[in-house]
């Protein structure tokens, strides 16, 4: 709870430097107020985790942060109010109020700061704070590959699973996984449907979760089957896609997975998708509720034994100490006797490891002896053991550990959306010259490395692109955030405990419920809200009541009739604005030029109709604009954005000679609209000047290759030194020499390009190079060779839409490849003998390539290449 008192601090610091126009007249008060809160900051630090468990307490720095989140309300009431028209009689009663409002809460922290003398609290420990600011400036985001550290192989479970799953009795269709929260079914049923010894014509993981929506779900296992994306559409009929789902499996052996059923009912809502298959098809669900299990019919659900003490501790060791081939003697006692309060729960053990990974001998033996380690129920020690990781969290990465609570169950956070969400929350402390959304970043490497969240997908060259939260800790997380009034979870169930005056400052709408009218006497103290679910009714009321308003978020909007959207002016503090998923967004209002503290405008995958209005250049604190690229014309002033560090799907046009001022940008995506050689000259000539761009994309108007014109002289790209990424859609004449690449390319992606067979002997001599993916139209030999020593660093190679029909590795190239993907090369059928050198080669992904698959999974030599090297076959 302490932490949401820090944040109010901060909140209050910031106002009184950004605003010291509007507070003329009543600063000295405010700034009391803040030295004050400042005051009881530094107890609250060293106090909290001391008294953790006190109920007296927690209810003083209850009342401590009520009155924190008044004076807040106060001074940003006033400021908003301030800021729009009014008479002057008006202002200096407003003034007058507000000075009345600060005197009374002076007056009452001050009652309740000397009381703290009866809790025996002392003062703070600063040494205990740097060491937390050193922590964070060492953290480094996760290794690509990532070892299997997060579990101990039971060989027993999964001899006992595979046996099951390649049972040819009927009575053997449904297998089950079942077992408490923390012990590893998800863990197990991945492992099983990546493993080797089962084969199937296709096999599915689903994510379920208790707030799933069915036709998600099919949707979800159609793409599985299809190995593609699958245009969804809501007026789809549910009993269409289960017949859909039903039939493209009737005629395969199948293996789908459904992780994590709650309730008997999810069972009856999905199972007719399934029919009985050819021989040996089989569907397996994870759950934590055996009665689920056998109403699905399964004989024997099998539930993951616990670990043993030495499992156990080897788990710690590889969490803990990777560093170490075996646990170290002088830290084996201490480590036995840490584990042994896990109680064998893997989930207990890798939380734990996180929390002792790079600590010394001495916090070791501290962290044994502590006394909140106590033996209670299942819930309760984990409770425990999570509780006592959370606890070592520095104060800003508490605050974010407890924001994750608001996405949904089983939610793929994409990381950058969650980087420019924490930026405009401000829970982030100063580092050095980092930017904002670089400490961002580090905070989300920390969390990753102390097990507190899970790599949910990573880039092709292996980076952190999203997060998942296990469901376990998203429970302790809400509970955490709960307790501060921090955020409120609202999924239409319960409406009457939900419907009463709650003080939160976050909530986020879930489920399929919208009937959105207990929201409206809510919205006014609100900072921040997502809508997660289908928003299928008017919300004007958010744009009208919620002055105050940080944060807004609707991902999923439905809504074909008419928002008020001239209403968003009325949201002129808001600094995160998101309409992202399925959305119609009809028109964009010019009021949004209105938005002067908007940070980041996220209109990805909305259809706009109208003309977006030439009024964002009057929001010169924009840092991330993302558009949908078929709705923005290139007639927009922008080149007063310089604190621009991401834009992308934006045309090109007058607004690109102001590029050369955008020097923080990062990312970069333009849709040219002329053919004509000046246009892209001046894109070019801006980019160069770029130094921090990391990602650009640059896609030219269709034209027939025989009249389409090439970019200009890709060379000229040679001094963006931090280019990493590059996609270029359009022909390209000639490549440069590979020293004359941006140093640091690590991915590139090519499309309509229209390469020979000599730019070959370019691209593999690029040494930083990993990911490379040669799209439609950008090779158009039919003979792809790779020579000696050629992609020396190259681990990711995607051929997609090639006319190829031969492909020649010689011995010595590309010799750390690990990923695979042949895609649509219809005409690929042989191989050279030295495709049997890439020994890296982990995943091996085909399809639409009928004879190149006929000669991997038949040619002997070949098959027993993949064999050997375990090499996996991925199917999407």
């Amino acid at each position: 709870m302490a932490e949401s008192i820090l944040a109010v601090v901060e909140k209050l610091t910031n106002l009184l430097a950004e605003e010291t126009r509007l507070l003329k007249g009543v600063k000295d008060k405010v700034e009391t107020l803040v030295k004050q809160l400042n005051l009881i900051e530094g107890v609250v630090k060293d106090a909290d985790a001391k008294q953790g468990g006190n109920e007296a307490y927690n209810r003083w720095l209850s009342q401590i942060r009520d009155l924190g989140y008044q004076a807040v309300d106060v001074i940003e009431t006033y400021r908003n109010d301030s800021e729009s028209p009014g008479f002057f009689s008006l202002k200096v009663f407003r003034l007058h109020n507000l000075n009345g409002e600060v005197d009374k809460i002076q007056s009452s922290l001050k009652e309740l700061f000397e009381a703290k003398a009866g809790f025996g609290i002392a003062p703070n420990n600063p040494e205990r704070d740097e060491a937390n600011e050193r922590r964070l400036r060492s953290w480094r985001e996760p290794p690509a590959i990532m070892k299997e550290d997060d579990y101990i192989d039971l060989v027993e479970d999964t001899k006992v699973l595979i046996a099951l799953l390649s049972s040819m009795d009927p009575r053997y269709g449904v297998v089950s996984i079942v077992g408490m929260g923390g012990l590893g079914k998800t863990t197990l049923a991945n492992k099983l449907y990546s493993h080797t010894k089962l084969k199937f014509d296709c096999k599915v993981f689903i994510s379920v979760s208790k707030d799933y929506r069915k036709k998600e779900i099919l949707y979800g296992i159609l793409e599985g089957i299809c190995a593609k994306k699958i245009d969804r559409s809501e007026k789809e009929e549910e009993k269409d896609l289960i017949i859909k789902v039903h039939d493209l499996l009737k005629e395969k052996t199948y293996l789908v997975i459904l992780d994590d059923l709650w309730e008997k009912e999810d069972w009856d809502n999905l199972k007719e998708a399934f029919p009985g298959g050819m021989m040996g098809s089989k569907v397996m669900l994870t759950t934590r509720n055996r009665e689920v299990a056998k109403h699905a019919g399964c004989i024997n659900p099998h539930e993951p034994r616990l670990l043993t003490e030495d499992e156990s501790l080897e788990l710690l060791r590889k969490k803990a100490l990777p560093q170490h081939a075996q646990f170290p003697l002088e830290l084996e006692k201490l480590g036995r006797e840490m584990v042994d309060k896990c109680r064998g729960l893997p989930l207990a053990v890798v939380v734990l490891g996180g929390l002792m990974s790079g600590k010394s001998m001495e916090e070791w033996e501290i962290l044994s002896r502590n006394s909140r380690w106590s033996i209670m129920n299942d819930v309760d020690r984990v409770s425990t053991i999570l509780a006592l990781s959370y606890n070592h969290l520095p104060f800003h990465l508490k605050l974010c550990f407890q924001h994750l609570g608001l996405f949904p169950e089983d939610f793929c956070i994409p990381k950058n959306e969650l980087i420019r969400l924490w930026v405009a929350e401000r829970f982030l402390p100063q580092q050095g010259e980092d930017t904002e959304e670089g400490v961002a970043e580090k905070c989300i490497y920390e969390l990753i490395n102390r097990s507190m969240v899970l790599v949910g997908m990573r880039t092709s060259r292996g980076r952190v692109k999203a997060i998942r939260i296990h469901d376990v800790l998203r429970d302790f997380s809400i509970s955490k955030a709960k307790e501060g009034n921090f955020l409120e979870i609202y999924s239409g169930k319960g409406v009457g405990s939900t419907s009463r005056s709650f003080k939160s400052r976050r909530l986020a709408v879930h489920g399929t419920y919208n009937d959105y009218a207990f929201l409206e006497k809510h919205t006014p103290h609100l900072r921040s809200l997502h809508f997660f679910n289908k928003v299928d009714r008017k919300i004007d009321f958010v744009y009208k009541n919620s002055k105050l308003l940080n944060v807004l978020e609707v991902t999923g909007t439905e809504y074909h009739g008419k928002q008020d959207y001239k209403a968003l002016e009325n949201l002129t503090q808001l600094r995160y604005l998101g309409f992202r998923g399925r959305t119609d967004m009809l028109y964009m209002p010019s009021s949004i030029g209105k938005l002067m503290n908007l940070q980041t405008l996220d209109l990805r995958h909305c259809v706009i109709t109208s003309a977006i209005p030439d009024v964002l250049w009057k929001i010169r604190r924009l840092r991330h604009l993302l558009f949908n690229s078929m709705s923005v014309s290139g007639n927009l002033k922008l080149d007063s954005l310089t604190q621009l560090q991401t834009l992308k799907g934006v045309s090109s046009g007058r607004w690109a000679r102001g590029l050369v001022r955008m020097s923080y940008m990062r990312r970069l995506g333009i849709r040219l609209q002329s053919r004509s050689s000046p246009e892209m000259l001046i894109i070019f000539n801006s980019v160069t000047t770029l130094r921090n761009l990391q990602s650009l994309s640059l896609r030219k108007p269709y034209a027939p290759h025989e009249i389409a014109e090439p970019f200009p002289p890709l060379e000229q790209l040679s001094g963006c030194v931090n280019l990493q990424k590059l996609h270029l859609i359009g022909k390209i004449k000639k490549l440069p020499r590979a020293d004359e690449f941006p140093p640091n390319l690590e991915k590139l992606v090519l499309e309509d390009s229209m390469l020979q067979k000599d730019s070959i002997a370019t691209l593999e001599k690029l040494p930083k190079l990993k990911m490379l993916e040669l799209d439609d139209g950008s090779y158009v030999s039919s003979e792809l060779v790779c020579s000696p020593e050629g992609f020396p660093q190259l681990e990711v190679l995607h051929l997609k839409y090639l006319s190829l029909k031969e492909w020649t590795v010689e011995q010595g190239a590309i010799m750390n490849l690990k990923h695979l993907m042949v895609h649509d090369c219809k005409e690929l059928k042989q191989v050279s003998e030295g495709f049997k050198s890439l020994i890296t080669l982990q995943d091996l992904e085909i399809s639409r390539s009928p004879d190149f698959e006929h000669l991997i999974r038949t040619d002997q030599d070949l098959v027993e290449f993949t064999e050997k090297n375990s090499i996996k076959f991925v199917q999407r």
